[in-house]
């Protein structure tokens, strides 16, 4: 269940009634969604609003003593509010989540001075002091709206939507396995300019978690029970029995590294050591990690599995990692989206089998790649992200859209699809200028919003948000 802070506004001159009521509808709303709330109580101030700094004292001690549950602070108005009231609280609270900020409307019929509430105008004053305080804040969609209404329900998955994304990007581990491949400059990245967005990157050498692999012996019961899991996953006709115990050897040691660390996804280096030195290709394995929302990214690209994790926070659905792979014919709106595969079964609506990497197979032989997941991706709505260091500036780079995974005809081998996105050409012209890479992170679903939101107001990164009218670019300095 996820946790919000909620703060009532009240100012006297205003009907106060009208709080006890508001707030026990938004907390009805709340409840409906699944949302837990941490307020004040109608014993601790009138009706558990906010309106004087003593209250706003005791409001913040009550979310300091919960600040390990709350995930966003969610502020009602009522009537008009204590727009002071409300900023003190938050800030005296010290907590650095994301805050929505929600004004009941009035009704025509009900504009006399015992039911007329004013939030339409408090609302402004509320958000004037919040800019004053440097309080960052989201806003529903319509300025004043019923919490009844569906759209303010929509409102709050949003929001919920992005306090995920930043509460969780906050605080992400990741576990890097082994070097990116020579030739792959592409995903060069920065640890630290990450560590001070609060993303630590731990990395393994391949071979020391080879050496590992080597010491699980085949017969052990995990080892059994992975290879058993694999052919429940995916179909595994025609794949080498070796092969699929190699695969479960090293899911093994890689599970256990993960729950050790509590990283909360990985990447790791294949092209082709793996290949060579072990002789299975990681793409089931690493496809069953993220199907369990524990993203897994090709080639050691760390900030790709950002954009990864993200749009799985963001949708609550698998990510996958992807290459912008080649045309579609004579399309400007279109394109092929390729790997070789790790895409998670979700991805492909669970009609992935396994197969060897032909790729590879080509250098190193197709008794060492077997293990790669084959298919189609199940046309759907989709939002596509991509996170990159920009070390000569020490920020956090970005790009965000959405897209429509098609049903075109399309003959190829990997993990395949072809998407098709509004003003395409725009957008490839902004990947190559500002220099991002070839992979991008896909999920289903439509988060664009929540991504862009997350990343520009909360996070400060620098982001572009590629959309079928205008798009959007956030800069940071």
């Amino acid at each position: 269940m996820a946790t919000l802070g909620l703060i009532v506004g009240n100012r006297g001159f205003f009907p106060s009634e009208l709080c006890e009521e508001g707030r026990k509808r938004v907390e009805r709303i709340l409840h409906e969604l699944a949302v837990e709330t941490i307020a004040l109580t109608p014993e601790d101030t009138p009706y558990g609003t906010v309106e004087t700094y003593t209250e706003a004292k005791k409001c913040a001690a009550l979310f300091k003593a919960n600040a390990h549950k709350i995930e966003g602070i969610l502020v009602t108005l009522p009537n008009f509010g204590d727009e002071r009231g409300v900023a003190e609280a938050i800030r005296l609270s010290g907590l650095n989540v994301p805050v929505l900020i929600h004004a009941f409307p009035d009704e025509i019929e009900k504009m006399s001075l015992v039911n007329r509430r004013d939030s339409f105008c408090g609302k402004m004053s509320v958000c004037n002091n919040l800019r004053q305080y440097n309080l960052p804040f989201s806003l529903t969609r319509q300025h004043t709206i019923a919490p009844e209404a569906e759209a303010f329900k929509a409102d709050l998955l949003k929001f919920m939507a992005v306090c995920r994304v930043v509460n969780g990007l906050k605080k992400a581990r990741f576990g890097q396995i082994g070097v990116r491949p020579a030739n792959f400059t592409t995903v060069r990245y920065s640890e630290k300019i990450l560590e001070k967005n609060g993303i630590s990157v731990e990395p393994f050498d391949l071979a020391e978690v080879l050496g590992q692999v080597d010491r699980v012996k085949a017969e052990e019961p995990r080892v059994q029970e992975k290879i058993k899991a694999l052919t429940n996953y995916a179909s595994t006709t025609g794949i080498d029995g070796a092969a699929l115990t190699k695969m479960a050897r090293f899911a093994v040691v890689l599970d256990s590294l993960i729950k050790e660390h509590e990283w909360d996804g990985t990447a790791i280096q294949c092209w082709t050591a793996m290949e060579e030195y072990f002789g299975v290709v990681p793409c089931a394995i690493m496809s069953m990690l993220s199907e369990l929302k524990n993203p897994s990214a090709c080639e050691a690209d760390i900030t790709g599995l950002i954009g990864m994790y993200s749009l799985m926070l963001a949708s609550g659905r698998p990510s996958a990692l992807l290459d912008w792979n080649n045309n579609y014919g004579d399309d400007p709106d279109k394109a092929v989206v390729f790997h070789c595969s790790n895409l998670p079964q979700d991805i492909f609506g669970h009609e992935a089998v396994m197969d060897y990497q032909a790729i590879v197979a080509g250098t190193v032989g197709k008794k060492n790649t077997y293990g790669t997941l084959v298919g189609r991706i199940k046309p759907t709505n989709a939002t596509y992200c991509r996170v990159s260091t920009d070390d000569l500036h020490g920020q956090v780079r970005a790009y965000v859209g959405e897209g429509e995974i098609t049903d075109d005809s399309l003959d190829t081998f990997g993990g395949y699809g072809v998407i098709k996105i509004p003003r395409f050409q725009r957008l490839l012209h902004y990947i190559c200028e500002n220099g991002f890479e070839h992979h991008v992170a896909i999920s289903p679903g439509e988060v664009g919003a929540v991504i862009y939101e997350a990343f520009t107001k909360y996070l400060k990164w620098d982001t572009y948000y590629h959309t079928s009218a205008q798009a959007h670019v956030h800069e940071f300095s």
